[in-house]
């Protein structure tokens, strides 16, 4: 078998007698010595153990805590140790932290350091964005972006241009890799009960929190077949292997709601590794996505070895936990019908950045010469699974687009779901919730101003 290949820091490294999920952090810190990376939540959320990796793509900030080792194959890794030169030179990040005071207890520093570097090289300055996912506790964040912002105009350092002319060409390693969806495909039908771990954000937690055994396992990030947009007149189809990032970047110039609620999805660092197809495939009854998608009439495309089926995305999810997949079969690409934007994004969640929605509510309402002619309205949060509100719907369709409906047709909700109370919010919160973002919905499009972020005198 061959080995895990990459540059760390500059420097090429073999990995031949690691398990398939030894985590980054884990292999940094005790296999490597290299402790400047940080373990602080081990679940994504901190970016304490924030690392650039870098490949024909570009750079990308990514969690080490729930980054496995075959992820990195063929890719340039810099730690915190590795933003300086190799004399010694500080970055200019590194020195804006020094001179504007961004540190104290130090902690959370390597990766926030991280996280700016890599801003810094990829020429990005909306920094509240950008360090969204790195938690400081004690410093506070006005010293840090003052440094991030006196960083920005310097010239990216030599050193931090990482050479993958080396890297190119790789045997796979001794895991499975698949170059593209037939090898997927022919790979999973013979080994149906495997795990596939597309960016591993929530796989990631099976292992470090749930200390799961996932094997037999695939990677899925070397399939580029997986990671294609393609617009047309009619349709986008985009590849379960896309990014959220990538999806963001993608959807804003057709449905920038969409995009907008993306930007409060997990944090750059997780937008960056997590995969549209496994926000999907992981039929999480609070994922951000499939509402937004369900209201935009979504396709879900489905593979099975040779065998392909399209079905609608709502009818995917049956109940919690359950999906319609067979063993064997995967999510291949979902695709959305072209259409004016007509779609609202409502997240609400406990932190404005980096937190689960306790309600995600996703509006596409027609109107034509005052008569509501189509309605999807999708929840997350509300039930077990993703869901339509398909009694609102009916409520509004046929209907004058007034208060009168509105307020009808929001009682329609306690036919649509019976929301559960948890941690994130009771019952009867979840339930008032729905019926404010419909009336929030009729506001906006009747045009008064809603989405007041900031309190000014």
């Amino acid at each position: 078998m061959s080995d895990i290949v990459f540059h760390l820091n500059g420097e090429t490294v073999r990995i031949g007698d690691e398990p398939p999920t030894r985590t980054f952090l884990d292999w940094l810190r005790e296999r490597r010595g290299l402790t400047g990376t940080k373990e602080g939540c081990n679940e994504g959320d901190c970016g304490a153990c924030t690392v650039m990796v870098s490949d024909a793509n570009g750079a990308r900030a990514l969690n080490a805590c729930i980054l496995f080792l075959p992820q990195l194959h063929g890719k340039a890794v810099r730690t915190v140790e590795g933003i300086a030169g190799p004399n010694g030179a500080l970055h200019p990040v590194q020195d804006a932290m020094i001179t504007h005071h961004g540190s104290q207890c130090g902690f959370c520093t390597p990766g926030f350091v991280v996280s700016m570097a890599t801003a810094h090289r990829n020429g990005a300055t909306d920094f509240d964005d950008q360090l969204a996912g790195n938690l400081c506790r004690c410093t506070g964040y006005a010293p840090i972006i003052r440094a991030a912002e006196a960083a920005a105009d310097a010239p990216v350092p030599d050193w931090m241009a990482d050479d993958l002319a080396d890297l190119q060409g790789l045997d796979a390693p001794g895991v499975a890799l698949p170059q593209t969806v037939e090898e997927l495909a022919d790979w999973y039908h013979a080994n149906p009960d495997a795990t596939l771990i597309g960016g591993a954000t929530d796989v990631g937690l099976w292992v470090t929190k749930g200390l799961r055994d996932l094997e037999p396992i695939a990677f899925l990030g070397a399939c580029r077949d997986l990671q294609n947009i393609t617009v047309t007149d009619d349709d986008i189809q985009i590849g379960a292997g896309v990014t959220i990032t990538d999806l963001g970047a993608l959807i804003a110039a057709y449905h920038p709601d969409f995009a907008a609620m993306i930007r409060r999805y997990g944090s750059v660092q997780v937008r960056n590794a997590a995969t549209i197809g496994g926000n999907i495939a992981n039929g999480s009854p609070i994922g951000d996505g499939p509402p937004a998608l369900i209201a935009l009439g979504a396709t879900l495309h489905l593979r099975m070895g040779k065998a392909q089926r399209a079905i609608p995305l709502e009818d995917f999810f049956i109940e919690y936990g359950q999906q319609d997949r067979q063993p064997g079969e995967f999510v291949e690409a979902v695709s959305l019908p072209r259409q004016p934007d007509n779609l609202k994004c409502y997240k609400l969640s406990k932190r404005f950045d980096q937190d689960i929605s306790a309600v995600c509510g996703c509006f596409n309402v027609v109107i034509t010469d005052g008569t509501v002619t189509a309605a999807r309205i999708a929840f997350g949060g509300m039930a077990g699974t993703p869901k339509r509100a398909a009694n609102v719907e009916r409520a509004l369709i046929g209907r004058a687009w007034t208060q009168d409906t509105i307020n009808a047709a929001a009682d329609e909700f306690a036919n649509d779901y019976t929301p559960l109370s948890d941690m994130r919010a009771s019952a009867d919160y979840r339930m008032n919730a729905a019926k404010g973002m419909l009336h929030r919905y009729f506001a906006e499009h009747t045009g008064h101003q809603t989405r007041v972020q900031e309190v000014q005198a």
